[in-house]
């Protein structure tokens, strides 16, 4: 059994320049851990792969395609591959995602 802690894991370097922590990295699938600090945000982009979020604490603006969302901790939100997306903080708390990619990308996100 392997266990990976979030605390414990390394900050990436992303273009994103938030806390982003790769959790689960197979040839399969990708899991990542984002945490927003009020006032932070994803830069839009593009991922070549089907991406869920699942929010796990606060409450996070989530941009899929046109439709933009304040939603709440215990939501999963849906993005398929191709389609702009992008998460952000407004509110004074902290918000903590998990984002799944399936399967695991082979080319690079696309800022916008």
């Amino acid at each position: 059994m392997k266990i990976t802690s979030v605390k414990e894991t390394q900050i990436s370097d992303t273009p994103h320049k938030v806390d982003v922590r790769k959790l689960y990295d197979t040839e399969h699938a990708q899991a990542v851990h984002i945490t927003l600090k009020p006032g932070e945000a994803l830069k839009p982009h593009i991922t070549p792969v089907d991406v869920f979020f699942y929010i796990l604490e606060g409450t996070p603006g989530v941009l899929v395609g046109d439709e933009r969302i304040t939603t709440e901790a215990d939501n999963l939100i849906e993005s398929p591959r191709d389609i702009p997306h992008c998460l952000y903080n407004n509110s004074e708390s902290l918000a903590r995602i998990l984002v799944v990619k399936v399967p695991k990308p082979i080319k690079e996100l696309r800022l916008l």
